[in-house]
């Protein structure tokens, strides 16, 4: 295809419930298809592992079953359900993937209760030297702005809490600011925290331009 801006690229994702396709309210639409499919277009090999309500901490030492559903994709392989989290460094022996992506946020910011500041600071840096170990390039993708209110209880200013923190623990991975993509409120949710369906399309499309935008800067092999 003319415009596979990403081909020989093989990409490893790992997420919360953004990346879950199983139903969460009246829509089943998330990332798993968007961003998956995004980046097949872009003729990238791709594999994705959504894990609901799963930490950072799940995905470095033993499986763990997600709390409302798990979901994995590979290729244009069907869709298998009942995921769990696997180790990180079990992922990439299998995949060899060039880039690990990150989709995880929302589920750790306490949006109702006081902001776990040593909790989180301990989860995110957990894993990104997880990843720093198995000299992967990886890049996270942290939470665009949501709504407020709803189920979840989510505020643009945790929201932007939760970015800045990520900004600053996720290294060596690189860190894809979600909330540089639109304006607070701007994408219309379900309960605050997921989207639409033309909101996750509409954020699927902003990561993969990220994603290509990396590799023209030449950060991403081959």
């Amino acid at each position: 295809m003319a415009s596979a801006l990403l081909a020989g690229l093989t990409i490893l994702i790992i997420g919360d419930s953004h990346m879950v396709q199983v139903p969460l309210a009246p829509t089943t639409f998330t990332l798993m298809v968007a961003l998956h499919d995004d980046l097949l277009g872009q003729g990238a090999t791709v594999h994705s592992v959504g894990v609901c309500g799963s930490v950072p901490t799940d995905w470095v030492s033993k499986p763990v079953a997600g709390k409302c559903g798990g979901s994995e994709r590979s290729g244009d392989a069907p869709l298998k359900q009942d995921a769990k989290t696997t180790p990180i460094k079990t992922l990439v022996a299998a995949d060899s993937p060039d880039l690990i992506l990150v989709v995880m946020g929302d589920t750790m910011a306490g949006y109702k209760t006081e902001f776990p500041k040593v909790w989180f600071w301990q989860e995110i840096t957990s894993l990104a030297k997880e990843i720093a170990s198995a000299k992967v390039a990886c890049a996270w993708i942290g939470p665009a702005w949501g709504t407020e209110g709803g189920h979840y209880g989510k505020t643009f200013v945790r929201a932007e809490q939760v970015s800045a923190t990520l900004s600053k623990g996720v290294a060596p991975c690189t860190y894809i600011d979600s909330q540089k993509f639109s304006a607070p409120g701007a994408w219309p949710t379900l309960d605050g925290v997921h989207y639409t369906v033309q909101g996750y399309q509409t954020w699927a499309a902003a990561i993969t331009k990220a994603v290509i935008d990396l590799r023209k800067e030449k950060k991403l092999k081959p």
